[in-house]
C-alpha cells in the first residue's frame, strides 16, 4: 500500500478524521510479533512486573510501584526526546490510534522498556490474559506481579495463566476501582491474589495503589493521585488533570511513567509545550465530531451519536452540555465509546449488548459486524452507519427493560 494513502499529509481534516490512524493498517501478525518481543525484553530479569492500563490512571500506578522499588528510569533522556520532537515541529498526531496506544515509532527511547528492574506491560481489559501469559512465559520465578486499573469481564480467560503465576510468583497484587462481578472477584482472590478494589465513585486506581503499597510516599504522589482522580472520575475541578490525561494519551507508556515519576503533576516546561502543541489538533477534531452529531430520542433519553477520530470524553461533554443524556462516539477503527450523565446511568448495559462493557456512565464496545475490509470500507464511507444502528438498537432494548421495570429513572440501576 502506498504510504500516502494512510498518511494525512495535506488532506483536509474533515477527511482524515474519518479514517483510522496508521496503526490500524499495521497487520496484527506483525504488531503481535513486536509486542511479544518487547514484552519479553521488559520482563526477562525483572524483579517485579506491572501490568497496567495505558491511561493516566494505570500508568500512575506503574510509576508508584517503580518508586516503591527504587526502579524509576532517568527522566533526562525522555525530556531530550520531547525537546527534539518540538524542534522538528512536524505534526504526527495522526499516527496515534483512537485509544491513544503508542505506535511502532511511539517510544522516545528504543530500549526504555527493557531498562527498569520493574517491567511495565500496557494492557486493556480484553488483553489481560495475553499479558499474564507473557509474564508466565518470560518472568523468573519468585518475582512480584502487580495488575493495575484493569477489570476482567470474566474469570475464565485469565484463569490458567493467573493460577500458574500464583504458584510461580512471590506475590500477585491487583489494584483497581472498576465495578467487579462478585464471582470474578471471588475467583481471583481464591487463586491467591491480593485484590483491592476501590469505590469507583470515590477513588481512581492511583488512590488504591497509593494506600495499598507499603512505602512512605511523599506529598508529590498524593497530589498525583488526587489530580489523576480529578480526570478519571470526571470531576474536572483541577485544570492540571487535563494535562495529565492528554499527555498520557500522546506519550508512550515508559515516557509518561518516567516523567510523572520524576515531576508528579508539575510537568516540566518541555512537556507542557508539547501538550499545548498537540491540543491545537485535538480541539479541531473535537469541533468536527460535535458538528457531525445527530440526536435521537430513545425512550425518555436524548442520545447524541457522532463519528470520527477524536477525544471522546471531551466530545461527550460537549454533547451533554448541548442537552444530550447520553453520547456515542463511533470511531473509524470500529469501536465506540458510550458516555452517560446523571440522567443516564446505563452505559455499561448498552455496551454489554454489543460486545463491550464498562461503568454506568462510561463504557466501550466494538460490535461484531466487521467480517472483511469491505465492511470497514462501508464503515468509513458511511461514517459508521452500521455500527450506529446496532448501538442505537441496544439503547432501545435497554430503554424497554427500564420501562418494563416500572419506568425507573436513569440512576435507579446504577451499581
Amino acid at each position: 500500500m502506498d504510504d500516502d494513502l494512510i498518511d494525512a499529509g495535506d488532506a483536509p481534516r474533515s477527511r482524515y478524521t474519518k479514517l483510522p490512524g496508521k496503526g490500524f493498517f499495521y497487520p496484527d501478525s506483525l504488531d503481535d510479533e513486536r509486542a511479544e518481543r518487547r514484552a519479553r525484553e521488559a520482563i526477562e530479569g525483572s524483579e517485579a512486573v506491572v501490568i497496567a492500563d495505558g491511561d493516566a490512571d494505570g500508568l500512575a500506578c506503574a510509576a508508584m510501584v517503580r518508586e516503591a522499588y527504587d526502579a524509576a528510569l532517568d527522566v533526562a533522556p525522555f525530556e531530550d526526546a520531547i525537546a527534539a520532537r518540538l524542534e522538528e515541529a512536524d505534526d504526527e498526531s495522526d499516527d496515534a490510534d483512537d485509544d491513544g496506544d503508542e505506535t511502532a515509532d511511539g517510544d522516545p527511547l528504543a530500549d526504555a522498556h527493557a531498562e527498569s528492574p520493574v517491567g511495565l506491560l500496557s494492557a486493556g481489559p480484553y488483553s489481560i490474559d495475553t499479558a499474564l501469559e507473557r509474564v508466565e512465559a518470560y518472568a523468573d520465578d519468585g518475582i512480584d506481579l502487580f495488575v493495575c486499573d484493569l477489570c476482567p469481564d470474566d474469570y475464565e480467560p485469565i484463569a490458567e495463566p493467573l493460577e500458574a503465576l500464583a504458584d510461580a510468583t512471590a506475590a500477585i497484587r491487583w489494584f483497581d476501582h472498576h465495578q467487579w462481578d462478585d464471582a470474578t472477584a471471588a475467583a481471583v482472590r481464591d487463586a491467591g491474589v491480593d485484590l483491592v478494589v476501590g469505590d469507583s465513585d470515590e477513588e481512581c486506581t492511583a488512590d488504591v495503589t497509593l494506600r495499598s503499597l507499603d512505602h512512605a510516599f511523599g506529598d508529590r504522589w498524593t497530589d498525583l493521585a488526587a489530580v489523576t482522580r480529578d480526570h478519571d472520575l470526571w470531576i474536572k475541578e483541577d485544570p492540571r488533570s487535563d494535562d495529565l490525561a492528554d499527555y498520557s494519551y500522546w506519550a508512550g507508556a515508559e515516557e509518561y511513567a518516567a516523567v510523572i515519576g520524576a515531576y508528579g503533576v508539575d510537568l516540566p516546561e518541555t512537556v507542557r509545550s508539547f501538550v499545548e502543541e498537540r491540543r491545537v489538533e485535538k480541539e479541531a477534531r473535537i469541533d468536527l465530531a460535535v458538528g457531525r452529531a445527530v440526536t435521537h430520542e430513545v425512550g425518555d433519553w436524548r442520545v447524541a451519536v457522532t463519528y470520527g477520530r477524536c477525544s471522546q470524553n471531551e466530545v461527550a461533554e460537549a454533547l451533554r452540555e448541548a442537552g444530550a443524556d447520553a453520547a456515542v462516539i463511533v470511531k473509524p477503527a470500529g469501536s465506540a465509546s458510550i458516555r452517560g450523565s446523571e440522567d443516564f446511568r446505563h452505559a455499561h448495559e448498552v455496551a454489554g449488548r454489543v460486545n463491550g462493557g464498562g461503568h454506568p456512565q462510561a463504557a466501550g464496545c466494538k460490535p461484531d459486524i466487521y467480517d472483511d475490509m469491505l465492511d470497514y470500507a462501508h464503515h468509513w464511507s458511511t461514517e459508521g452507519q452500521a455500527c450506529k444502528r446496532v448501538i442505537l438498537a441496544a439503547f432501545e432494548a435497554v430503554a424497554e427493560e427500564v420501562d418494563a421495570a416500572g419506568g425507573e429513572d436513569g440512576a435507579a440501576t446504577a451499581e
